[in-house]
């Protein structure tokens, strides 16, 4: 018989380990689960990263500098190219209008328009940031820029800043009361 000859149903699947059946079987006794300590009991695990008691690889890694990873701020990115060919001239350009022509996911990220590409038509463009190329190259086609100020991040749970005008300062608010 060759390992061709086998047939998918005699071949496919290997039988499970059968545990704690005798000392015939080579797995019997402590059922290769060894003498004492945690690994013998029922309920033990293993954390993921353990390695046997020895220092784990993310305790030996160095640990230096400083990375601002977690406060960087993501940008949908479009370019000018893809503006000229999915909007009509004198369209309003949003990250909404982008959104539904499919240019973003989105409209939770800020957008920043890259000069990529060029525009002939004259469209009123609305973003978060815009390359120097970009802007100059939609104002020459007769188009418009507006800056959209992207919303300031506070250390108190992560809520967007108060505008100053709601602030109240201490002196107005002692002055009032008396």
């Amino acid at each position: 018989m060759m390992i061709h000859e086998i047939t998918s149903k005699v071949g496919r699947y290997k039988a499970r380990r059968r545990i704690g059946r005798g000392p015939g079987s080579g797995h019997g006794k402590t059922s290769g689960r060894g003498h004492k300590g945690a690994g013998s009991r029922s309920g033990a695990k293993r954390r993921a990263y353990f390695e046997g008691g020895q220092m784990t690889w993310a305790r030996r890694m160095p640990k230096r500098g400083f990375t601002n990873a977690q406060f960087r701020t993501e940008y949908h990115v479009v370019n000018l190219k893809s503006l000229e060919d999915r909007f009509a001239e004198g369209d309003s350009v949003t990250a909404e209008s982008l959104a539904k022509v499919g240019l973003i996911r989105d409209t939770k990220k800020p957008v920043k328009v890259l000069g990529e590409g060029d525009l002939t038509k004259k469209l009123d463009v609305t973003a978060t940031k815009l390359s120097k190329s970009a802007e100059a190259k939609i104002k020459a086609a007769g188009g418009s820029v507006t800056l959209v100020e992207k919303k300031k991040w506070t250390r108190a749970a992560g809520k967007p800043a108060k505008p100053a005008a709601e602030a109240k300062p201490e002196a107005e608010k002692s002055s009032s009361e008396e």
